[in-house]
């Protein structure tokens, strides 16, 4: 789809985003990574985003347990969880690309049939995914799409400003599993409340020993309701402001690519070579009391909406 100011490519292998272009003078800049290869880049992610631990979850005093691909715990739905399969195309048009998949009871362990739907539409300056679900036994949901972005800086996102509309973030243990403390962001690495350098904010969450081996990979608590800016990203001479009505959103800074997967031109993808921007549930939620509800009932209707206006 593409428009005066804005370039996306869609697959319906995972839902993904594949290509967010926006233009730069006569030409156009790509704002994030492109790797096929990757199991998660630009794909949605689900049935569940993130991590549950013990690869567990209990629903009305039944325990459910689930593919374990981060063992001991599951990640972004399992082995073969939504970025993994392929969706099927409802309806295309210019400007709007509706997709769907149908997760069977069972699938990765999780319980219930659940009919998933994806809607990417293009608009003057925005990117707008709104995802819906519905299911026939009750179930857990928390789909989110899972773009690097590294706005047109090569080779890491060192010098890339970042604002985060977040003042308390979720500690976690070194497993990435939330300890079930909220933090306050203010005085450490993991304060963007104030626009900031990546690289420098990355220096001191390391020397305060906030990260996760090394890696941003948290997740802020944003607060507010309703579609909201949740992250700013300015680089490259370009912005890209990303809004949802998630509760949350997790930011990951691409610690562990090592250079083995290519990237566009053939550029080898390193080291911090794009952040990743995941509006989303709290990591674990169902096994965290007082963390959100991500309970979904027959009769329901679970939704999301992401946007992404670049300029």
């Amino acid at each position: 789809m593409r428009n005066d100011n804005l370039w996306v490519t869609i697959d319906t292998l995972g839902a993904t985003l594949r290509r967010l272009r926006v233009r730069d003078g006569d030409g156009w800049c790509d704002l994030a990574l492109c790797c096929p290869e990757d199991g998660y880049m630009g794909r949605t992610v689900g049935r569940f985003a993130n991590r549950l631990s013990g690869g567990r979850f209990e629903i009305d005093g039944t325990t459910y347990q689930l593919s374990v691909n981060e063992p001991p715990n599951t990640l972004h739905g399992g082995e073969h969880g939504f970025s993994s399969q392929e969706w099927e195309v409802v309806s295309a048009a210019a400007d709007e690309v509706a997709l769907r998949l149908l997760s069977p009871d069972g699938d990765q362990g999780f319980p219930g049939r659940l009919d998933a739907a994806a809607v990417f539409s293009l608009g003057a300056n925005a990117l707008t995914v709104s995802y819906a679900a519905t299911c026939d036994a009750p179930t857990i949901v928390n789909l989110t799409l899972h773009p690097y972005f590294n706005m047109g800086l090569t080779p890491d996102i060192d010098d890339l400003i970042m604002f985060v509309q977040a003042p308390e973030y979720t500690p976690t243990f070194s497993d990435g599993i939330p300890t079930g403390d909220v933090s306050p962001v203010d005085g450490t690495g993991l304060d963007f409340t104030t626009p900031r350098r990546l690289g420098e904010a990355r220096a001191a969450m390391i020397a305060q020993h906030r990260d996760r081996h090394g890696r941003m990979d948290h997740n802020f608590v944003v607060p507010g309701d309703g579609v909201r800016e949740m992250v700013r990203l300015i680089g490259g001479g370009h912005t890209l402001s990303v809004f949802s009505d998630a509760p949350h959103v997790m930011i990951y800074d691409g610690a562990a690519f090592d250079g083995t997967l290519t990237g566009l031109g053939g550029k080898p993808i390193g080291p911090h070579a794009g952040v990743a921007v995941e509006p989303q549930s709290m990591p674990d939620a169902p096994n965290q009391p007082g963390f959100d509800d991500t309970v979904l009932r027959p009769g329901q209707i679970w939704s999301r909406t992401i946007s992404y206006m670049a300029s």
